[in-house]
């Protein structure tokens, strides 16, 4: 699975695809899931809450927040790429909005809908039964309140990443029909690709530059039409995705600097767990001045957005270049993982939380039934003509 050899830099960067891509995506949906397990437990709002909830699992939280749905943008732009290389911009969006569109739509109408249900059940003790929720979900109901906080129907809850990415690549294909893609593949075989310090201090400005400027006036919501700290984000990683995806030179760079962008990383998330600290245990008695310390924080989040995003490119240029059956496999199957997960994990929670079993045997429970469910989804998509275009399998 793994060699110490990394890829030459000669080969051609008009053909060879990166298998290490390939892993980062498949290792980016795993941690995925858990995170979103991890957030059955910790003190955020969730759908569904554990009866062991409290900060402890908080700062390991915090070491992947502020980067791994950056890093998926990324490698979607990674993938849009390739596929761009075969077909041209109006194949492209035919191609990719049904691939998108069409789990989308039956997610959020059929697979999704455990997760508001077991959240009104939590959170407002609604008594009516799955049957008569379901009825008021595809009424578009919006009278599941909690003071000012309303549960808006239908929902596509994780799969806001799906709805993003398929907008994301229509606005791609004609950015591609107007001529610009050209000049984003000069930017990604740019200069500043062959300079470590731009490598590491360019994007990582810019993040920084997003939060302080963005984030106060558009906190992250998922709501298509007013968020645009996450779109200016999300878009601008999926771009730079696609303009980088052949640069074999860049990924080299970015290898060789995997050790000293870890201490950058790791520094950052420390001083965003000081920020987390003091606001969770000294929100009213704070030592540092409010404002500086959300300054510190904000930058200290777009510092570690960008180095975590380094680390994880250098150490799997550096280790994972083999393509193998079991990657090939996973490459497929992280879709319908993606589609299911938060689903099994809500109503698994759920379910389990009663029982007050001990956190380290109701948390691996939670993840083996949500691995297994993942799996036995994918294998029924992979078998069923019916079901794999709904799932997101050819």
């Amino acid at each position: 699975m793994t060699t110490t050899n990394p890829v030459p830099s000669t080969l051609s960067a008009s053909s060879q695809r990166l298998p290490f891509l390939d892993w980062v995506r498949v290792g980016a949906f795993g941690l995925l899931i858990l995170y979103h397990v991890g957030m059955f437990y910790v003190t955020w709002d969730w759908h569904v809450k554990s009866q062991h909830v409290g900060p402890a699992l908080e700062p390991l939280m915090l070491l992947s927040n502020p980067w791994r749905l950056s890093l998926l943008f990324l490698i979607s732009g990674v993938a849009t790429r390739y596929m761009a290389d075969r077909m041209g911009p109006g194949e492209l969006a035919r191609s990719r909005l049904p691939r998108l569109g069409i789990p989308l739509l039956f997610v959020m109408a059929v697979l999704v809908v455990p997760q508001p249900y077991y959240e009104v059940v939590e959170k407002i003790q609604y008594a009516e039964g799955f049957l008569a929720f379901y009825g008021q979900y595809l009424s578009f109901h919006q009278g599941f309140c909690r003071g000012d906080d309303c549960l808006i129907l239908p929902t596509w809850n994780h799969m806001w990443f799906v709805a993003y990415l398929l907008l994301y690549t229509v606005i791609l294909s004609l950015i591609l029909v107007a001529g610009g893609g050209r000049a984003m593949i000069r930017l990604g075989q740019g200069a500043w690709t062959r300079r470590p310090w731009m490598v590491l201090l360019g994007p990582m400005l810019i993040l920084v530059g997003l939060r302080l400027a963005l984030y106060d006036r558009f906190p992250v919501t998922h709501n298509l039409v007013w968020d645009w700290y996450n779109h200016a984000v999300s878009f601008g990683m999926f771009l730079l995705g696609y303009a980088i995806a052949r640069n074999a030179d860049l990924f080299d760079r970015v290898a060789a600097m995997r050790w000293s962008t870890l201490v950058w990383a790791l520094l950052a998330w420390g001083a965003y767990v000081y920020c987390w600290s003091l606001w969770t245990f000294h929100d009213h008695d704070l030592p540092v001045d409010g404002d500086i310390l959300r300054l510190i924080a904000r930058t200290a989040y777009g510092v570690q957005q960008w180095t975590m995003i380094l680390v994880v490119l250098g150490f799997a240029r550096r280790h994972c270049n083999r393509s193998t059956p079991l990657l090939r496999y996973l490459s497929v199957g992280v879709f319908p993982f993606y589609i299911i997960h938060q689903t099994l994990i809500v109503v698994a929670g759920h379910n389990l939380s009663p029982l007050a079993l001990p956190v380290a045997v109701e948390s691996l429970l939670i993840i083996i039934l949500t691995v297994a469910g993942c799996f036995a989804t994918y294998e029924l998509a992979r078998r069923s003509r019916l079901l794999g275009p709904l799932l997101g399998v050819r």
